[in-house]
């Protein structure tokens, strides 16, 4: 358990960089929402308020790739329901506070995640700017 990364993950630096690709390079990493909250996006755009989680297959219950513990299996059973708890608690919590919450799977092509993300925030920016006016 001390080896797993709750950050900073392969998948996580792959859309990084695809993102920054897509030319979306103003982002912070592992960084909070909401200030009185523990819960972090994996990459944030504050400005946007649009907060994008990378989650993994087998953390957070992959409906494609997840697997079910050979050992300890209860243990895993009930961490892995209580991270989709988490992750359903976290949408709704920031969805109430205007932000659009994105969620990539692990397993995902990066750049095509990346250009779905750019996508979105150009809309995201159409809107704020029309908003605006």
């Amino acid at each position: 358990m001390k080896s797993v990364r709750r950050s900073g993950t392969k998948a996580e630096e792959l859309l990084r960089k695809a993102l920054t690709e897509q030319g979306l390079k103003k982002y912070q990493v592992d960084a909070r929402p909401l200030p009185n909250s523990s819960r972090k996006a994996d990459i944030l755009f504050p400005k946007e308020r649009v907060a994008v989680f990378v989650d993994g297959c087998f953390w957070h219950g992959c409906p494609i790739h997840s697997t079910q513990a050979k050992t300890n299996a209860e243990f895993w059973d009930q961490k892995i329901k209580a991270n989709k708890r988490r992750d359903v608690d976290t949408n709704r919590t920031l969805k109430k506070s205007g932000w659009l919450v994105l969620r990539v799977w692990e397993h995902e092509n990066p750049q095509g995640a990346a250009k779905r993300i750019a996508k979105i925030m150009s809309k995201r920016r159409e809107t704020m700017n029309w908003h605006k006016q």
